[in-house]
C-alpha cells in the first residue's frame, strides 16, 4: 500500500463488466511531508470510495487484494483506491490532506 494523489481521470465507453460502475482515476505516489510526487502515474480503480482529482488517497497495488475488494476473483484489476486520506502522522509531525 502507498499514499498517492489523484491527478486525473480516464473515461472508457467500453470496459469489462466488473468495471462498469467503477471510476478509473490516474494516481501518482505522493510524499505528503515533502509535498512532491514520486514514481510514475498509474491508473487505479475507485469502486465506490468517491475520490476525485486532487484527493490524497490510499492505494492497494496488488492484484489479488484488489480483486477481493472488487468481489470478483476474475476482475482485471491490480491497483485500487481503498480510502481517502484525511491526515498523516509521523515522527511528531501531522499533515492535513484536505
Amino acid at each position: 500500500m502507498f499514499i498517492a494523489k489523484v491527478v486525473g481521470n480516464t473515461w472508457a465507453t467500453r470496459k469489462n463488466p466488473t468495471l462498469v460502475r467503477a471510476k478509473l482515476l490516474l494516481v501518482r505516489q505522493y510524499d505528503v511531508f515533502g509535498k512532491k510526487f514520486q514514481g510514475k502515474t498509474m491508473m487505479a480503480v475507485d469502486s465506490g470510495i468517491g475520490a476525485g482529482t486532487g484527493d490524497i488517497v490510499l492505494i492497494m497495488d496488488e492484484g489479488s487484494s484488489a480483486r477481493q475488494i472488487m468481489g470478483d476473483p476474475e476482475a482485471p484489476v491490480r491497483t485500487i483506491i481503498v480510502g481517502v486520506v484525511d491526515e498523516v502522522h509521523s515522527g511528531g509531525t501531522t499533515v492535513r490532506c484536505h
